[in-house]
């Protein structure tokens, strides 16, 4: 897909960066700002398909651009919101996908050094899919295992829903674990089986699962 994005990074250097990336994968930049209020004045004004936001903005550095992802999220929620951070904050991920995983994602800033990995964050995240950095990912599983259902799953099964909070499907996990894909089948009903998630609802139950651990 050709993907309308705008993107929100105080670092001029690193936004231009971003800005080149994006571009040269076919998408199309409407605008690059470096504040949460040119960012939601963008957003209204060129309605993309997605946006890249710093978590940490002006004026003071901490959850500006959190905050400027939930507006967008509930003002505008055919736009993905695609958020980017140094540090591992595990807070804003679950504020970011509460209530609805879609369309959204959080990646650690050195995944854009990876741009095939960045592009396709950024083009599940467009397309309404859901892309977490693995790490956090980890870091979310490792501190919730305590949850209901969640020290039943074994090792495998924990891996398995890792990958799909990452915004993986089951091709794309089978091809991550060199596993056939009916492999994966029985390892994601039996995670749905183990967190009380029955078939036959009109919720996404991935993305419960997924809400599972995060809440």
């Amino acid at each position: 897909m050709n993907a309308r994005v705008v993107i929100a990074e105080d670092a001029a250097l690193f936004r231009a960066g971003l800005t080149r990336l994006i571009e040269d994968r076919g998408h199309q930049v409407c605008a690059a700002v470096g504040d949460g209020d040119a960012l939601l004045a963008a957003v209204a004004e060129h309605q993309p398909d997605v946006v890249v936001v710093d978590i940490r903005m002006p004026p003071t550095h901490t959850d500006e651009g959190v905050r400027a992802a939930l507006e967008i999220r509930h003002q505008h929620p055919r736009t993905g919101v695609l958020m980017l951070s140094q540090y591992i904050e595990t807070k804003y991920t679950s504020r970011l996908l509460e209530g609805n995983a879609a369309g959204a994602g959080y990646l650690l800033k050195e995944r854009v050094a990876d741009v095939a990995e960045f592009a396709d964050a950024l083009e599940r995240v467009a397309t309404g899919g859901t892309a977490l950095d693995p790490e956090i990912v980890g870091r979310l599983l490792r501190a919730s295992r305590r949850a209901d259902g969640v020290a039943t799953l074994t090792a495998r099964e924990r891996h398995v829903l890792a990958l799909m909070a990452e915004g993986r499907s089951n091709a794309g996990i089978a091809g991550t674990l060199l596993v056939s894909d009916g492999t994966v089948e029985k390892h994601v009903t039996s995670i749905f089986g183990k967190l009380g998630l029955a078939a036959g609802d009109a919720d996404n139950r991935r993305v419960l699962a997924v809400l599972r651990y995060l809440n």
